[in-house]
């Protein structure tokens, strides 16, 4: 055990207690800080452990509001999990930093050389340097791939790998990750966040920058394009929302400037793949790919999968399109391979393995079978096949029974396992419980392929075990990241990733294609923030109402009450509710209102809706602005706190309901003053307009159409108007009393007001007209010709006329069916819609949350 000799201090850096036998990263010698940890620690002291607790809380902050999360598997009440961030950065000097690059620029050209001949002339194993079981028998070699590299420099795209420090203070490479390696995304986010929350330090510390990396990945990228490289059409292919790492798959899209798809939203015609857009089909180059290859294909690969694209292997075949890292590049990640790397490396390279392999036997080989099965107790023993179902085993965790077991197992199918050594991974200082202790850390570097060579993001993702002694790093199991800054010996100045050197000159702005996917989302997160106003609104409402009732306990306030319970019902469509309930008992009512906001299971509830409205944003993450994603957050999230988690009771509701509002407000003021009119917006849009005029249809039905008493008459209209945000503009737009008539003219008329149904009925025919049209045969499309319809019947309708009443008639016939006629013609304009729009929808995209080969 050794202790610093850094001075006291509260943050608790004079015990730092390492593991005997471990190298841990702050030393230099048995008992000497290096001078680059004494000067960052020496400033952390000078601030101070609830200092540095705030800044650690205000990147958890900035995090959750920026929506980085990571979903955990087999947890369906919790998927999205908030990610975690270690303050304390894992400092690394440009000297160690100047090997590792050397050895992972050399690892990738070696893997990627392994990569060219199992895929294409396979000397490897005509000259028996790698063994046929290792690779036939490894499930990430795909067959039909043989053959299907497409002519480039480089096939291996993307790599990534993770290392640890052993005992000696050499780094060592656990695994390879080449399918579709993650983790840049979060990387990059890391950094975002300790700029921000120790900005001083970090521009005193001489940090190498990132932004360098993630503009080779753009170049390498475009350049293995095979037609238009001056301005490919590059997409991200995410399996879904549910996927473990979806935040950095939306992130990175956006970031990079590329379109997120998903299987659905892309198919193969005439041997080329193309992006199923509003404005068409259009042509895609490169796919930056994030589902698993044997996923891609369903028409050669995996004939069940729902998450790739039929026909996009005879694409590659081709040359039409080009897939980072290519289909069957996951057979680099066999851990069998370790064993022959060395021996590869001389081969191809003449070069020694700068960054070693951990020491692993595979048990396809007698020799090494023998070995493994004589020493479970002291190996880690790994199927080559990585799932859920095949999980590394610690032989020195397992009872007699167990190894007899594992022991039988290996023997039925020796090629299918591997033995590898227990490495013990070095210490980093972390900042646990407000004090500095050492936690196992395991760091996953980044490297993408460049023009001369390969490129290394200097730095990457650092995970450190939550529990001290404990060796397990993953995000599924607890696991905290750290930023990973490597000195450089000068500043850096920071390189925007759109900057270019050059003379200036003016090109022509591109219209992005909007996947029809991404519209239907659009569209849906329109309709629910809609349907999450128009209840919010009339909750309020009734609580007023409800609070006026028990105070005065007046007969006309009682049935002005009833009709409005009776109306939120039929607006929510929550079924009874209280078009059966006993609406003379207040405190059944106050119950049932409680469940209205609250119960998120409940159809049609408010809890409900604002659920379905942050499932469909985060459905398209990447189409959003960091402000108005923040906006999203805070509607759900306080909702969350404040109501659905909190025993909150009537009284309290009425506070949440109008910061609901506020928050409503603001993300309808930031999608209409930062969104460019365009196809995404006219979708958001149409949603709200069509929304809105039902739900406004909905409350006139339940409230106008019905003939009162004058007393109670004056209340419903008050309340109508009140309901609708209407109130304030009827007063200074009339100057007398609340009439039926006016408020008709108000509501169903005025286009001037943007609560009435003409207004709503007259945006919606805007927008439908600048939408994308496909082919048609007459003069109007079917949802033109719809809206032209319902606005018509609108305008040509006599207000006075709707207010006749017939001999002992109980309502206006004339405006419920002017009502119930246009709330048709808007269910067959959203059928239209879907049908025109919206063809992904018809086979199902929605990933379940199954484990995928690259977890964090």
């Amino acid at each position: 055990m050794r202790n610093t000799e850094a001075s006291t201090s509260d943050i608790g850096v004079q015990y730092y207690a390492t593991q005997l036998g471990t190298y841990d990263e702050m030393y230099a010698t048995e008992d000497k800080v290096l001078p680059y940890w004494e000067r960052f620690l020496s400033a952390l002291e000078s601030m101070g452990s609830e200092e540095l607790e705030l800044r650690r809380r205000e990147a958890q902050r900035l995090l959750r509001e920026n929506g980085v999360t990571y979903n955990v598997y087999g947890d369906l009440q919790k998927l999205a999990r908030p990610w975690k961030l270690d303050p304390v950065p894992l400092l690394i000097s440009n000297e160690q930093w100047t090997v590792i690059e050397a050895g992972l620029k050399q690892r990738a050209r070696l893997l990627d050389l392994i990569l060219k001949d199992v895929y294409d002339q396979q000397i490897l194993l005509k000259k028996g340097l790698l063994p046929v079981e290792l690779v036939y028998g490894h499930e990430g070699f795909l067959h039909p791939c043989v053959g299907a590299l497409p002519e480039q420099q480089r096939q291996l795209i993307i790599y990534s790998t993770n290392l640890a420090r052993g005992p000696n203070g050499r780094m060592w490479v656990l695994d390879d990750r080449t399918q579709a390696p993650s983790g840049s995304g979060y990387a990059l986010e890391n950094r975002t966040v300790m700029t921000r929350v120790l900005p001083d330090i970090f521009a005193a510390t001489q940090v190498h920058r990132l932004s360098g990396f993630f503009k080779a990945l753009r170049r390498g990228l475009a350049d293995i394009a095979p037609h238009n490289k001056e301005d490919p059409c590059i997409v991200v292919l995410t399996p879904g929302s549910l996927n473990e790492t979806y935040f950095e798959h939306a992130y990175l899209a956006s970031y990079l400037g590329y379109t997120l798809v998903q299987g659905g939203d892309l198919t193969v015609r005439d041997g080329r793949v193309w992006l199923k857009s509003l404005q068409g089909l259009q042509q895609i180059d490169v796919i930056l790919r994030r589902v698993d290859d044997s996923f891609c294909d369903p028409l050669e690969l995996r004939s069940g999968s729902r998450l790739g694209i039929a026909g996009l292997l005879e694409a590659v075949r081709r040359g039409n399109v080009a897939i980072a890292n290519p289909l069957g590049s996951s057979i680099l990640e066999n851990p069998a391979l370790l064993a022959f790397l060395p021996r590869l490396a001389r081969y191809f390279l003449n070069q020694e393995l700068i960054l070693p392999s951990v020491a692993t036997w595979w048990c396809g080989q007698r020799r090494e079978r023998e070995f493994v099965l004589l020493n479970l107790e002291r190996l880690i023993i790994k199927p080559i096949n990585r799932s859920q179902a095949n999980e590394v085993v610690f032989g020195n965790l397992l009872n007699s029974k167990e190894k007899e077991l594992l022991r039988a197992k290996i023997i039925a199918k020796p090629h299918l396992y591997v033995g590898q050594e227990q490495v013990s991974f070095s210490t980093v200082p972390a900042f646990i419980d407000q004090h500095i202790e050492p936690r196992n850390a395991v760091l996953r570097n980044f490297i993408v392929a460049g023009r001369d060579d390969y490129e290394v993001m200097p730095g990457g993702l650092t995970r450190i075990a939550r529990e001290k002694d404990n060796f397990v790093v993953s995000n599924q199991a607890g696991g905290i990241s750290k930023d990973t800054w490597v000195l450089a010996s000068e500043p850096e100045k920071h390189v925007s990733l759109w900057s270019q050197t050059g003379r200036n000159f003016v090109s022509e702005a591109v219209s992005e294609s909007l996947p029809s996917r991404a519209a239907d989302n659009l569209f849906w997160v329109g309709r629910h923030l809609e349907r999450m106003e128009a209840a919010t609104r009339l909750l309020r409402t009734v609580l007023l109402k409800l609070r006026e009732t028990l105070e005065f306990k007046t007969p006309v306030d009682t049935e002005c009450l009833a009709v409005l319970l009776r109306s939120i019902t039929h607006v929510t469509g929550t079924y009874p509710g209280f078009v059966r309930g006993n609406l003379q008992n207040l405190k059944a009512s106050q119950s049932e209102l409680l469940s209205l906001a609250k119960d998120i299971n409940r159809s049609g509830s408010l809890a409900a809706n604002i659920q379905a409205f942050s499932q469909a944003a985060f459905n398209i993450r990447d189409l959003w602005s960091l402000d108005i994603w923040r906006s999203i957050d805070n509607i759900q999230r306080r909702w969350q706190q404040r109501v659905i988690n909190h025993d909150c009771n009537i009284d309290q509701l009425q506070n949440s309901l109008d910061e609901l509002i506020t928050h409503i407000v603001a993300f309808t003021g930031l999608t209409s003053e930062s969104m460019t009119r365009e196809a995404g917006w006219l979708m958001l849009d149409c949603g709200r307009r069509l929304e809105r005029a039902l739900a406004l249809i909905a409350l006139l039905r339940s409230t106008l159409v019905l003939k009162h008493e004058n007393a109670l008459q004056n209340q419903v209209l008050e309340a109508v108007l009140f309901a609708t945000d209407s109130l304030s503009i009827y007063q200074k737009r009339y100057r007398s009393f609340i009439q039926l008539p006016m408020v008709l003219q108000l509501l169903l008329m005025d286009e001037t007001h943007p609560r009435s149904l003409a207004y709503q009925l007259h945006q919606l025919s805007r927008h439908l007209g600048a939408l994308p049209k496909g082919k048609s045969t007459g003069p109007l499309s079917e949802e033109d010709r719809l809206i032209l319809k319902a606005y018509t019947d609108l305008r040509v309708i006599k207000v006075l006329e709707l207010t006749q009443l017939n001999d002992n008639a109980a309502i206006y016939t004339d405006l419920d069916r002017l009502l119930a006629n246009t709330a048709d013609l808007l269910k067959q304009i959203s059928e239209v819609i879907g049908q025109a729009y919206f063809s992904h929808s018809q086979v199902s995209q929605i990933m379940t949350p199954i484990a995928v080969e690259d977890e964090l």
